[in-house]
């Protein structure tokens, strides 16, 4: 297999990448073992993944953690990867200081369990001075819930005052989603070979640049995430025009 990493300009990375990291349950099932192996196997492709991005000098990471509907699931499922997410949350954070990376959180964060919240705020508190790479995790997350919450805010500062409604613009309300201050995605990635956004920043992605590949996300690795920067770079972006 050729390095990708060789052939990338790393003058022209994007500055945002997006990832949904599908397939771990039918990873786990060709191989005859409950969906929860499959995500554990999944949390050394985090790793990869995020690293190969502080490598290379990306300024944006966000992963696909844990969906709203995800909440469907069997309690069994939910229940171990609630635990596997603490779990890894604080094996990691030592990790991610090492690699001068931050950790953010989107989402609708206070539906998760106060053990896993902790956690997570302890984290990224504890990596809020680093200036590499910024990771995001899309945690409890939909973009339709994003929008309505968004719509719920602008609809309240209307109604006391304090905005008025000809200055509702696509700035202002991007200014009420939950990526205030994150750039939108130049580019998305879904592994797992399905060809759907999955409720999936779909505010934030209007122009990114969609690569899909048929790779599990237990099996997507270094070489995988550069594979895409290198076709992603390969594309002209005409952002609609």
């Amino acid at each position: 297999m050729p390095s990708y990493l060789e052939k990338i300009d790393k003058t022209r990375l994007p500055k945002h990448i997006a990832v949904i990291m599908d397939g771990n349950g039918r990873w786990a099932k060709e191989r005859g073992y409950e969906r929860v192996f499959g995500h554990q196997a999944g949390v050394e492709s985090v790793r990869q993944t995020t690293e190969a991005a502080a490598e290379i000098g990306l300024d944006y990471l966000t992963l696909y953690a844990f969906s709203t509907e995800n909440w469907e699931r069997p309690q069994a499922e939910v229940d171990a990867l609630m635990e596997l997410l603490v779990d890894s949350i604080q094996k990691e954070t030592p990790t991610l200081n090492k690699n001068n990376i931050r950790l953010q959180a989107i989402g609708n964060l206070m539906r998760l369990p106060e053990k896993v919240r902790a956690k997570l705020c302890s984290c990224i508190e504890e990596t809020a001075q680093n200036t590499g790479l910024t990771l995001v995790l899309a945690l409890s997350y939909s973009s339709r819930w994003e929008m309505v919450n968004a719509v719920k805010k602008i609809c309240r500062d209307v109604r006391d005052g304090s905005l008025n409604i000809d200055e509702i613009s696509t700035d202002m309300l991007s200014g009420y989603l939950t990526t205030k201050g994150i750039p939108d995605p130049d580019l998305m990635i879904r592994t797992s070979g399905e060809l759907r956004l999955s409720n999936f920043l779909l505010w934030q992605l209007a122009y990114a640049e969609l690569y899909f590949t048929p790779v599990h996300w237990p099996d997507f690795k270094k070489n995988d995430f550069y594979q895409a920067i290198y076709e992603f770079q390969g594309r002209e972006r005409r952002f609609g025009k």
